[in-house]
């Protein structure tokens, strides 16, 4: 990543108690966007740079689409759907449990890092979880700490 200096560090406040969304990728390069959903348990790397962030969102949501929407869970889900569409998969919050989250959507043709402009690859690289994307929940730590079911 660029100089830390240049970049607005989000704080934990700032994202309790609102929808955020981040991104994280696993070690076969496939991306997921996090829908944290009001808790603020989420990587305090996500949280390093506003603009790369917010840069990584336009990014992946001006991508055309690749895909019908692929809800596991069906109708509820399918709103979630439309970075999936893209290549990304989609975990949402479970409600009540901190740093849980489940499966909303499954690309069928994944989004890889390499496939991202340079400084996003390199913001991602500080975000690389150790599970495998498309596991049915995750529990993410502060720190980045992954654990599945």
């Amino acid at each position: 990543m660029t100089d830390i200096a240049q970049h607005t560090v989000i704080t934990r406040e700032e994202i309790s108690g609102v929808e955020f969304d981040w991104f994280a990728c696993d070690g076969a390069g496939h991306v997921a966007q996090f829908l944290a959903a009001g808790d603020d348990t989420v990587p305090q790397a996500a949280l390093a740079s506003e603009e790369l962030l917010e840069a990584l969102h336009v990014y992946i949501d001006t991508l055309p689409e690749r895909e019908e929407v692929n809800a596991p869970a069906g109708g509820f889900d399918a709103h979630l759907a439309g970075p999936q569409q893209r290549g990304t998969f989609v975990y949402d919050a479970v409600p009540g449990e901190a740093g849980v989250y489940r499966l909303a959507a499954l690309p069928r043709t994944p989004l890889k890092v390499a496939e991202l402009p340079e400084t996003l690859q390199v913001y991602l690289s500080t975000l690389k979880l150790a599970a495998e994307l498309g596991t049915p929940t995750l529990k993410i730590g502060p720190q980045g700490e992954v654990k599945t079911d």
